[in-house]
């Protein structure tokens, strides 16, 4: 076991709410840039942040939303994105995050389970009509009473006058309701019951946590932290906006969606300080053609997580004078950051590791089966525990008491290591999730949504190995009598509309039977080895 030690004074924890951390760094910064969206140039000092997340606060109070009413949003990083996740900590409603590549199957259920009363929505984006699919989901929903279109003026201008009749004291009267246990953010995480589980985050949980992964990468007001990673995933609204606005650091949003050359783009004009992503972000942005054209000499630091940094990638970024860059590990239940190198460690422990425990988190790895703590360079399942910890899943008891032991230790189903120093290696995963470009994928939920289809008879996913993506999907398809075998082609066909992209499975193979244990469980370890070998992927 280890806890936050190695001589190292931990920085305090906030025991505030998000609002009234917000308003401390305003009245520190005021006059400082707290944001800039870089698509449409628009800039907010901290003081015009404040004004304009009351303008949204209002709103929502002013439609009637009550402290403990959830509040869904569904689009690409935006700055609205930012305004409507500070308003609603600050009227106590609890924010929904919808995942921006889910289609109407995924919405409808996190619409009915959260039971969210209004949704903040983009009309559209890339390929997505979420207006359409926001129509076709309403009626599906007794809960659902409003949505409020960010890119429609009438509808997001709508939703703000309606704050007109709410004064500043009321603002205040209901901030004074608020506790920093409160829970204020559900997000969606794939289940392996085949539908998403609502990790509950309180104002305490996601506070902190960005507040400490910006200490660890020693964030000041001075620094500018360019954010590619989704606003909807803690990465991006809690290592990012939350990082930022505990300290009085410049949010850069380079774009609505990752975009490599934009991303750059944002660093070079904007001067930032420190960067964000997953390794394939990494990747792709230091594959451009003209890389030397961008002036990256600003950056010092940054976060790289989601899967493993190659040791080549980690030393592009050093050669490029980015010699400060962190490498972080967690998930969304614990808000989400468990272990993080810090600014100083070396290039392997940088990518041979996650780091050490962050500040106020225990962290072990104990034997899967008798629960025994391990020791020191044995593999077992990684746990962690503190104030990070999420509140439960969201009207789930019986699925938070499987994740959280009695005595509050979350149990990750990673596989992991420590080393006498408590650096952490993450060795694989009890479970069979599939990790794609940072994506967390698990195969049960996909194969629900297959057996759907009235020619398949059974289905099984599996991860294999993928040069871009570090996994892509591969499903193993038994055919009922008499219909024609499915390929690749028609089972993207049937999915594409109901499916994120990313979950749609890149492979097919139509088998007669799967590989078996003599207990009658399939053996998903021998199908990725023969997918792999099959499809010449090893």
């Amino acid at each position: 076991m280890d806890s936050y030690a190695q001589g190292e004074a931990a920085p305090a924890l906030l025991e505030e709410t998000i609002g009234a951390n917000l308003e401390r760094t305003v009245a520190s910064y005021g006059d400082r840039e707290a944001l800039v969206e870089c698509a449409t140039g628009r800039r907010w000092t901290w003081s015009e942040l404040d004004r304009d997340v009351d303008l949204v606060a209002r709103g929502l109070v002013g439609a009637g939303i009550e402290k403990g009413d959830r509040v869904g949003i569904w689009g690409p990083n935006s700055a609205e994105w930012t305004l409507v996740q500070l308003a609603t900590a600050k009227v106590g409603a609890i924010l929904v995050n919808v995942n921006p590549s889910y289609r109407t199957h995924e919405l409808a259920y996190v619409v009915n389970q959260s039971g969210m009363r209004l949704l903040v929505s983009a009309t559209s984006f890339k390929s997505s009509d979420y207006r359409s699919m926001v129509e076709e989901t309403r009626g599906q929903s007794d809960a659902l009473e409003r949505v409020v279109y960010l890119d429609d003026e009438h509808s997001w201008d709508g939703l703000l006058s309606e704050g007109s009749q709410v004064s500043a004291d009321d603002l205040r009267a209901r901030a004074s309701s608020l506790e920093p246990h409160d829970p204020i953010n559900i997000q969606y995480t794939s289940g392996t019951t085949g539908f998403p589980k609502g990790a509950t985050l309180s104002h305490r949980n996601i506070l902190n946590n960005g507040y400490l992964v910006g200490e660890t990468c020693r964030y000041t007001e001075q620094d500018r932290v360019c954010i590619p990673v989704p606003f909807y995933h803690c990465f991006g609204m809690v290592m990012g906006n939350l990082a930022c606005t505990s300290h009085g650091a410049t949010m850069v949003i380079p774009a609505p969606g990752f975009d490599p050359a934009l991303t750059l783009r944002a660093v070079s004009d904007e001067r930032c300080t420190s960067l964000y992503g997953v390794p394939t972000m990494f990747i792709a942005e230091w594959a451009l053609p003209d890389l030397d054209s961008y002036d990256l000499s600003s950056v010092r630091t940054g976060i790289m997580a989601g899967s493993p940094c190659p040791e080549e990638m980690m030393k592009k970024l050093i050669d490029a004078g980015i010699d400060e860059m962190t490498i972080a590990y967690g998930m969304t239940e614990t808000s989400p950051v468990s272990t993080q190198t810090h600014t100083d460690d070396s290039l392997e422990r940088k990518v041979g590791t996650v780091g050490r425990v962050a500040p106020h988190l225990e962290v072990k790895i104990i034997d899967p089966v008798s629960g025994d703590t391990l020791p020191r360079g044995e593999a077992g399942e990684f746990c962690t525990r503190g104030y990070s910890v999420m509140l439960g899943y969201w009207d789930d008891p019986e699925k938070t008491a499987e994740a959280v032991d009695a005595d509050g230790w979350m149990h990750t189903g990673d596989l992991g290591v420590m080393d006498e120093d408590g650096y952490v290696r993450i060795t694989g995963r009890i479970k069979d999730m599939v990790i794609r470009g940072g994506e967390n994928i698990y195969p049960r939920e996909i194969e629900e949504f297959l057996y759907t289809h009235p020619d398949i008879e059974d289905v099984q996913v599996v991860g294999v190995p993928d040069a871009k993506y570090g996994e892509e999907l591969c499903a193993w398809l038994r055919m009922r009598p008499g219909t024609e075998p499915l390929d690749a082609a028609a089972v993207r066909a049937y999915a594409d509309g109901r499916l994120a992209h990313y979950k749609i499975p890149r492979y097919v193979m139509v088998v007669e039977e799967f590989p078996m244990t003599v207990t009658g469980k399939v053996r998903k370890v021998e199908m990725r080895e023969v997918s792999t070998r099959e499809l010449g992927l090893a």
